[in-house]
Order: structure tokens, then C-alpha cells, then sequence
């Protein structure tokens, strides 16, 4: 079987080869060439055609360059035309939210101070025709690692001339009433923005302090100033404490002078009036039995003068001793009869 396959082919080499001894390869049938080139068209259509699409995506705009030049911006999303390379090539301009950080900056305030400060700073480009050409004439290769570093350069420079503005105390104090970052982070955003806008087309969304630190020499100017400060203070409030305590006794010693002098007026006022009674009945007393007022009112002598420990020499036939020795008056009585008529 070998061998009649080999004479097969032996014969067919032989018919294709003319005289001379040449080998000419079999003729193709045409229609199969003609479909090939047909394919090859397609093909070639199809990989022109795709060459002269352009897809932006959501979040992005797309820079049409022709022959390295900026022609046009595509901001809307979908399918676009353009003419293919090397007449026109795309450049992709990325519109998200991105986030820088400034870097730890040691910057002075406005008292003399230094402090190290860092920012975050949230950019984009601009949405816009002329926001995007801006960016990319200013970036011309690594948009987004060029944009991060002239971002940095920029809020170094800011920071420095923010922080000139503001005393320590307004930015490092333990009185949240006193601290004025929110402002801070306003001048810094507001300076920021209309620089990288003019000149690169950056959107700066927003600004904030990331870190704030003090220098070992700051640090030390600033809690001898704090503890001054706070001597200070107290100090002031002791003066301030020791005064209301004075106003407050002296206003307590005058209301009880007050008392004491309206007490003693009342009092005198009660000791007239109980002299005054006391003079009534010992005229009353006196008007009925004279020898009795006269003996009491000896016995009232003898107890103000006379105690325990006294020792007394006197006559005893004078008055009021007298009383002792002669022992009392005897008492007057009146007839029988003019009693009865009385009673009648």
C-alpha cells in the first residue's frame, strides 16, 4: 500500500514540473483567493474603524491631540470619532476626587513661633474645556504625579504665609473658644484655589490641618508661657476672692453694727418703759403703806450690795441695817368700827 501511495505522488510531482526541470506549485481555485481578500478587507475596515473610536468614561475627559496639539475636549460619556493615528491620538484626563498631603512644614506665627504643620488637601481638575487644556499644557507627562508635586510646592508656600497671620495661642490652646483652625483652614483653602486654578486648572474642594506639632524649643516658650499665664490667672482670682471676702465682711460687720444699734434703741426703749412702770407701782406701793415700801425697798439695797463674799462693816442703827436690829415697823390697823362703816 506504501508503495502504490509513493507512485501516486511520484507521478503528480512529475506533471507539475515542465521541461526545463523547474517545480511550479498547483494553481489555487479563484474563488477561494477572492474570499480571502474579502476578509482582509473586513479586517482591515474593522481595525480602521476601531482606530477612529474613542470611549470616555464616566469620571474622565479625554484630550483629542493631533500631531501632538490639543484640539478638542470630549467631558461627555460614550462613543466618540476622531481621525486615527498618527493624524490624532487621545490623552485621558482622570475628573475624580483625589487627595495630597502637604508634608510635614515647619512654618513661624505670628509671634515669633515655630510650629510644624501638615495638610490634606482634596483636588480635581475642573470640568471644564479650559480647565483640562491648562492641566495638561502644565503636565505635559505624569499628570497626576506632576499635579501631586506642584500641589505640595504650592501648600508649602501657603502654609508659611497663613501661619504668618496667627498667633500660637490661636492654634495650639486649652480653650476650645480661643482656637482658630476652622478659619486657618479657610485662608489656606481660599489661597490655595485661586493659584492652582489660574495656573494648572486644579479645583481645590477642600483644606485641613492633618497634623499639628510643636518644636522641642517651641514647646518649652510655650508651657512657661502657659503656666505664666495660668499664674496669672490665678492670681487674679485670689486678688478677685480676697475682695468680695472684704466686701462681704464689711458688709456683715455694718448690718450687725445696724442690729446692735437698733437692739439697743429697742432695749432702751424697753428699760424706760419698765423704769417707767416700775416707778408707778413704787408709787402706788408708797402711797399705801409708806413703812413698807420704805422696809422692801432697804431689803432691794441689801441684796444689790450685799453677796456671799462680802464682808460689811456698818452701823446698825442706821438705815438700811437698822431694819435688822429693830426688825420691822409694826403694821397699822385701823378701828373695828371704821371698817364696818366702810362696809356698809
Amino acid at each position: 500500500m506504501s508503495s502504490s501511495s509513493d507512485i501516486k505522488q511520484t507521478q503528480q510531482h512529475d506533471a507539475c514540473q515542465h521541461d526545463d526541470g523547474h517545480y511550479h506549485p498547483a494553481k489555487k481555485p479563484k474563488n477561494v483567493v477572492w474570499k480571502r481578500m474579502v476578509c482582509a478587507g473586513i479586517i482591515i475596515l474593522i481595525a480602521i474603524a476601531t482606530a477612529c473610536l474613542v470611549q470616555v468614561h464616566s469620571g474622565e475627559a479625554v484630550v483629542i491631540t493631533r500631531f501632538g496639539h490639543p484640539t478638542r475636549v470630549l467631558l461627555e460619556p460614550g462613543l466618540n470619532t476622531r481621525w486615527p493615528t498618527p493624524f490624532e491620538s487621545t490623552l485621558p484626563v482622570d475628573l475624580r476626587l483625589r487627595t495630597t498631603s502637604s508634608g510635614l512644614q515647619d512654618v513661624g506665627t505670628k509671634d515669633g513661633l515655630r510650629i510644624l504643620v501638615q495638610a490634606y488637601i482634596i483636588w480635581q481638575v475642573k470640568a471644564d474645556s479650559d480647565s483640562i487644556l491648562r492641566f495638561i499644557r502644565a503636565m505635559p507627562t505624569n499628570l497626576d504625579i506632576e499635579a501631586a508635586k506642584q500641589i505640595r510646592t504650592f501648600a508649602g508656600s501657603a502654609l508659611e504665609t497663613t501661619a504668618s497671620r496667627y498667633d500660637l495661642a490661636s492654634l495650639v490652646n486649652t480653650d476650645a473658644s480661643q482656637v482658630q483652625l476652622v478659619d486657618f483652614e479657610q485662608r489656606l483653602r481660599d489661597q490655595l484655589a485661586q493659584s492652582l486654578l489660574n495656573t494648572y486648572g486644579i479645583n481645590i474642594v477642600q483644606v485641613g490641618i492633618e497634623r499639628l506639632t510643636l518644636p522641642s524649643i517651641t514647646l518649652t516658650a510655650t508651657v512657661d508661657r502657659m503656666r505664666a499665664e495660668r499664674e496669672t490667672i490665678a492670681t487674679e482670682r485670689t486678688a478677685e476672692g480676697k475682695r468680695q471676702a472684704a466686701e462681704i465682711r464689711s458688709a456683715a460687720e455694718r448690718d450687725a453694727r445696724i442690729l446692735v444699734a437698733d437692739a439697743n434703741v429697742k432695749a432702751a426703749d424697753i428699760n424706760a418703759q419698765s423704769l417707767t412702770e416700775a416707778a408707778k407701782l413704787y408709787g402706788q406701793a408708797y402711797a399705801q403703806s409708806p413703812q413698807l415700801y420704805t422696809f422692801l425697798r432697804s431689803l432691794d439695797t441689801l441684796n444689790a450690795v450685799v453677796n456671799p463674799n462680802t464682808r460689811i462693816i456698818l452701823r446698825t442703827d442706821a438705815a438700811p441695817f437698822k431694819v435688822l436690829v429693830d426688825g420691822p415697823l409694826p403694821v397699822l390697823t385701823m378701828p373695828q368700827k371704821t371698817l364696818d362703816s366702810r362696809h356698809e
